[in-house]
């Protein structure tokens, strides 16, 4: 059977290759432990100076969680709902902390757990095939693997945006909003390893290889963004949309509409607190969002209507804003019954 993560370690620079091509590589929990095995291994091998990470196939670098997982282990009433995000929120954590240069080659789709293994690089490359978006509210999930703490940090209002619409970015949009550092072409990415391995410095071989990703559609929005996704509520935030008229603004009030009500009005106050809150303290925060939504009804809903049936017409509960009052929101932020996330 294929490894579903590859690693190799040569001229002193590790490789990791996610390998799970059919399924967009999209990280398991066997995944997400093993990558947290070496990568903390790794740290304190004098014979390991850098890290590369990459996805296999021209398709994704990592699209996300395996959520037909969750789905199925709630089924059953298995332990997944909760191993699965206490060790990808842990990994999570060390690649943000790591103490050596970790590279993401974000080549391709990335989503959700792909996101969390890539963002919080110290250098994230992308290419003329990303993708990346958060569409993590249209499933009745938040956005989670660190969104708490990248997203309100995100110029302006784009954080909100992108946490709340799950508009997808390309590369140019990525380094615009600071979720990326630099555009190199996927051709060029052998060579930039084989560059680090030969011990070329490392801001030498990217900017060897680097060019420009082009103009940032996301820039000629920026002023329409900061005016509607400011608000301090989903409320607010659909008002002034609503007061901003045109094609745009009317498109974006069409795809809120068909998003989790709870997982907007949870996100919208995810990225407030986070944006006042140190990393780890956003992941701590995340765990606990985590196993309070595995305990409700729209994730599993979610990916019922997307996943499983793929009727794409989920029945959230509550079905409207107005039934998502202060108080449930306030529930998913409650302390555990179970310990917190720790590292």
């Amino acid at each position: 059977m294929t490894e579903d993560v590859l690693f190799t370690v040569e001229g002193g620079v590790a490789e990791i290759t996610l390998n799970r091509p059919a399924a967009l590589n999209a990280l398991t929990l066997e995944m997400a432990q093993v990558l947290y095995d070496r990568l903390t291994g790794w740290a304190t091998d004098d014979t390991v100076r850098a890290v590369v990470i990459r996805g296999v196939g021209d398709r994704a670098f990592c699209a996300g969680g395996d959520i037909r997982a969750l789905y199925d282990a709630k089924q059953v009433g298995g332990p997944l709902t909760r191993d699965f995000f206490r060790t990808e929120y842990r990994l999570n954590h060390l690649v943000f902390h790591y103490p050596k240069p970790y590279i993401a080659l974000v080549d391709g789709i990335a989503m959700g757990g792909g996101v969390g293994l890539s963002v919080h690089a110290g250098t994230r490359v992308a290419s003329e095939a990303t993708m990346f978006a958060m569409p993590e509210t249209g499933i009745g999930l938040f956005p989670d693997v660190g969104g708490s703490y990248f997203l309100p940090r995100c110029p302006g209002a784009i954080g909100m945006y992108l946490a709340l619409t799950g508009a997808r970015l390309r590369a140019a949009d990525c380094i615009y909003a600071g979720i990326a550092d630099h555009y190199v072409e996927t051709t060029a990415h052998d060579a930039l390893i084989a560059r680090l391995r030969e011990g070329v410095a490392l801001d030498t071989a990217v900017a060897d290889l680097a060019s420009d990703a082009g103009p940032a559609p996301l820039s000629e929005l920026r002023d329409a963004i900061d005016r509607t996704f400011s608000g301090d509520t989903v409320d607010a935030v659909l008002a002034a949309l609503d007061a901003e008229g045109g094609e745009w603004a009317e498109k974006t009030l069409k795809t809120m509409a068909g998003k989790s009500p709870t997982s907007q009005k949870v996100a919208c106050r995810q990225l407030q607190e986070g944006a006042a809150k140190d990393f780890d303290a956003c992941m701590v925060m995340e765990y606990r969002l985590s196993q309070h939504t595995m305990a409700a009804h729209d994730f599993f809903e979610g990916v019922r209507a997307l996943i499983v049936d793929k009727d794409n017409t989920p029945a959230w509960q509550p079905g409207s804003l107005d039934g998502v009052d202060d108080a449930a929101v306030d529930s998913f932020f409650s302390p555990l019954d179970e310990a917190d996330l720790t590292f």
